[in-house]
């Protein structure tokens, strides 16, 4: 099954330029695909001289059809967020009132306080990304 799709001249051109020049390489790599489309290949060579499967290819031949270059420019990348973020406005101010020595001390008041129990290094690395203090300085 072939895949039809419409690229006007001004659409070409865009990818063309997107492929080299976009910052994100995931967002090159699409518009890579899609100029290859654009310049007749088949999808097996499309797929093969893209280093990607002939599905994720249909995929990115999909997001263009749903909203053209600007949909193929949207990169979603999943970035876990801490559940002591909903918490960190009452352990900033807390930890502030209540300065802690180390981090051992901080982990256990976090669990007392929230319920979570995090790692040492978890606990670490929320305070850095945070600024809080820990015996006086960022940990």
């Amino acid at each position: 099954m072939t895949i039809k799709l419409e690229f006007t001249s001004e659409i070409i051109e865009e990818i063309n330029y997107e492929r080299y020049h976009h910052p994100v390489p995931l967002v090159q790599r699409r518009m890579e695909v899609l100029w290859l489309k654009s310049n007749g290949l088949g999808h097996a060579m499309i797929a093969k001289l893209g280093g990607i499967s002939e599905n994720t290819m249909r995929e990115y031949f999909r997001l263009y059809e749903e909203g053209g270059v600007a949909k193929l420019r949207e990169v979603n990348f999943y970035r876990p967020q801490s559940q002591l973020n909903a918490h960190i406005s009452t352990l900033e101010e807390y930890f502030k009132e209540h300065p802690v020595a180390t981090i051992k001390e901080a982990q256990s008041k976090i669990k007392e306080l929230t319920g979570i129990e995090r790692s040492e290094t978890q606990i670490r690395e929320f305070f850095k990304k945070n600024s809080i203090l820990v015996a006086g300085k960022l940990q």
